[in-house]
């Protein structure tokens, strides 16, 4: 296997049809992201208006999932690089992601620029995991905390059934 993790094809396939990867950040959960895939770099832009993704370290994980079964089917590592505005790679990939982007509204470019980051996610090394070489654990994680949640089940209605229906059923 070569050590440049582009030129594995199912690599290259996976990132052409997907439009979801999920990025793992060590020590926290992993995140759905939608990105554009472009000349071997995974390309996502987060901040107001657009998807959440915290402070991202120099190496991430960057898990695809397979669109026949919607299971993991690929793991890789990746250098994040968050792009300058004024830099010369930052027009090719803002264009990638205009292309894949749903349901934009205004001027997203010049939103980008002002309000977001636009990071580069470039995948470094052999893959982790490909179909045969999955880790035996699930890699199922809990939730999320969160204040929404309910800490005991609440009847439906708070005195009950009325009256005139107990004991029908």
């Amino acid at each position: 296997m070569a050590d440049d993790p582009t030129d594995d094809p199912l690599l290259g396939a996976a990132m052409t049809r997907s439009g979801v990867l999920w990025v793992d950040v060590p020590g926290d959960r992993a995140r759905p992201a939608w990105f554009a895939w472009s000349e071997g770099t995974a390309y996502v832009v987060n901040g107001p208006g657009e998807q959440y993704l915290p402070w991202l370290p120099e190496f991430v994980d960057l898990v695809l999932r397979s669109q026949d079964t919607g299971g993991r089917l690929l793991r890789v590592r990746a250098r994040t690089r968050v792009l300058d505005p004024r830099g010369v790679e930052w027009g090719p990939a803002v264009e990638a992601l205009v292309a894949e982007r749903l349901n934009a509204t205004g001027d997203v470019r010049e939103r980008w620029r002002r309000e977001c980051a636009v990071t580069a996610l470039t995948p470094v090394g052999e893959l982790l995991e490909r179909p045969g070489t999955y880790d035996d654990a699930s890699g199922a994680t809990p939730p999320a905390p969160t204040r929404a949640t309910t800490t005991t089940w609440r009847p439906r209605h708070l005195g009950g059934r009325p009256a005139r229906r107990r004991g029908t059923r």
